[in-house]
């Protein structure tokens, strides 16, 4: 069992957002699963994405400095290359390409990108190769 719930980030453009999460998280199996419309939060559209449940959260908000690292599990190595593969071509920026990160411990094995607000995007996996 994880120590979070769920967590949340403000980005500064929401539908900006949403297109690039939406490609970025699909190979670890992460999807939008639910939107709260503006008219119940009194602040904006929020949208939550999970596999099973909303775990993680965008609203619209100014942008954010310092900004947040997240680091999604993936199930495998080559998930974990799929996702870097597709927040790329989603608009992210490298910011660490896929390979092992020893110095985690010798099976950790990452890959990072900055997202559309320079938000530090992380998925890895703790299994061996």
């Amino acid at each position: 069992m994880g120590i979070f719930d769920h967590v949340g980030i403000t980005v500064s453009d929401l539908a900006r957002a949403t297109r690039f999460y939406d490609v970025a998280l699909a190979p670890l199996g992460i999807r939008e699963l639910m939107r709260i419309p503006a008219a119940v939060t009194q602040r904006g559209d929020v949208v939550g994405y999970g596999s099973a449940k909303p775990e993680f959260w965008l609203s619209q908000g100014p942008r954010t400095v310092p900004h947040v690292h997240l680091a999604f599990v993936a199930a495998s190595r080559a998930a974990v290359d799929e996702f870097h593969a597709a927040a790329i071509a989603a608009g992210g920026m490298d910011n660490g390409p896929p390979g092992l990160r020893a110095h985690y411990h010798p099976d950790y094995y990452g890959a990072f990108v900055l997202d559309p607000d320079g938000h530090n995007i992380e998925a890895c996996c703790h299994r061996p190769g």
